[in-house]
């Protein structure tokens, strides 16, 4: 049945949905990972009411691009059925069936590991005449292949490419490099960049130079980040927040302290503001060093730039607490919790359970589960393994026997 309402109204409500970053509901508490996937599932749910209350009007006609979009935020979601069911309601009402249709579907099927029938979609690509498959294509399903570490599959595809005259772009080489670079493949990751360096259509990018940077610097070879860095930059290619956050996080980790202020001043100098993940990293970098004086004194600056600590923030403030002993310190940071909006999850009260337990407050460890279930955690595999390792070395035996069991059960 038909029904009449305002076009802008509902077209406004879509708009709001489909915007890249759009409007979200207000939340009570910060987001973890999960929440942020929930919300995400939330906004899909929201925007196929609304697409049926737009069908249900008047003045409503099929199109192409709506249905396009709200199969890219159901593949986001892992919804590729829903997706397919989409693609069909599309071509029932008469749209025009394009490659940016046919890809948004691929991916989809790709972003859940389905990639026989997204392989299956790109041969059907092949074969047609107007939906053939794009570099746009071909990196979106490279990608997929490379979240699951299936290189064998990449291979055949960079082969396909080649194959069928598509050229891989610049985000086709970032892709290739960051994975490599994430999966220690060292010798592919370098040869992936001198084979991008060689197009002059394809020039590196602060994408590039970040990816390249991770890698080195994750692994904890410094020298050559550093080295990195320098023919990056006389390439042209500026530093941006992300390179810095890199950086720190690298000398971090591997105890260069002095080069981790280092960056911090010359980001200061330039006037590069700081954001949430960048006092993440040297508030933690500081916590690990047992230098809590100046932890607590990044934490206070943190607050006075009105950036909002989240459950990251507070575990690492928990465990430099607990390595240095500081019970008081750790109620300190609950309390502040209690008068905050920061969303916990279990990773935030696994660190508690740890933290507690290296100190050998059992009572307040076996309270974290308590304040779990208030705050609507359940308990994993790692809070009990925690709590076992701490009452064994603790040498009690039957607290640690009650844990195994109820660790058995899960």
């Amino acid at each position: 049945m038909k029904t009449r309402r305002n076009r802008s109204e509902v077209e406004r409500e879509l708009g709001i949905l489909f915007s890249k970053g759009g409007k979200r509901r207000n939340h009570s508490k910060q987001s973890g990972t999960g929440n942020k996937f929930q919300m995400l599932v939330e906004d899909v749910r929201e925007g196929i009411l609304v697409f049926e209350l737009l069908r249900e009007q008047l003045w409503y006609r099929p199109n192409s691009g709506i249905y396009i979009k709200l199969i890219v935020m159901l593949g986001k979601c892992k919804q590729p059925e829903k997706a397919h069911s989409l693609f069909l309601a599309m071509i029932d009402e008469g749209c025009s069936v394009n490659h940016e249709a046919y890809t948004a579907l691929l991916s989809a099927y790709g972003r859940s590991g389905l990639f026989d029938k997204a392989f299956s979609i790109l041969e059907q690509m092949k074969n047609s005449h107007d939906c053939r498959p794009d570099v746009f294509t071909y990196s979106i399903l490279i990608k997929s292949c490379l979240q699951v570490y299936d290189f064998d599959r990449v291979r055949d595809l960079l082969s396909d490419m080649a194959v069928q005259g598509i050229k891989p772009n610049t985000i086709t080489y970032n892709t290739l490099i960051d994975a490599y670079g994430k999966a220690k493949r060292f010798t592919e990751m370098e040869s992936t960049l001198v084979q991008m360096l060689r197009l002059r259509e394809c020039e590196p990018d602060a994408w590039t130079m970040n990816s390249t940077l991770r890698a080195f610097g994750g692994s904890g070879q410094i020298d050559m980040m550093e080295k990195c860095y320098e023919k990056f930059q006389s390439a042209g290619i500026e530093p941006n927040i992300k390179t810095f956050n890199i950086l720190l996080d690298s000398y971090g980790k591997t105890g260069n302290y002095e080069k981790m202020s280092a960056v911090m001043e010359y980001m200061q100098k330039y006037h590069f503001s700081w954001t949430l993940v960048t006092y993440n990293i040297v508030i933690d970098a500081f916590g690990r060093a047992g230098d809590l004086k100046q932890m607590e004194f990044l934490f206070r600056l943190m607050q006075s730039e009105r950036i909002k600590p989240n459950y990251v923030t507070l575990c690492s403030l928990v465990r430099a607490y607990g390595n240095a002993g500081k019970v008081e310190k750790i109620e300190a940071v609950l309390r502040y919790i209690d008068n905050s909006d920061v969303m916990l999850d279990t990773v935030f009260f696994n660190c508690l359970v740890d933290a507690y337990g290296m100190m050998g407050c059992y009572a307040k460890m076996k309270g974290v589960l308590e304040m779990m279930e208030r705050g609507g955690c359940k308990p994993d595999k790692i809070t009990y393994r925690t709590m076992i390792k701490a009452y064994s070395i603790g040498g009690m035996t039957s607290h640690a026997k009650e844990f195994q069991n109820r660790l058995a059960s899960l």
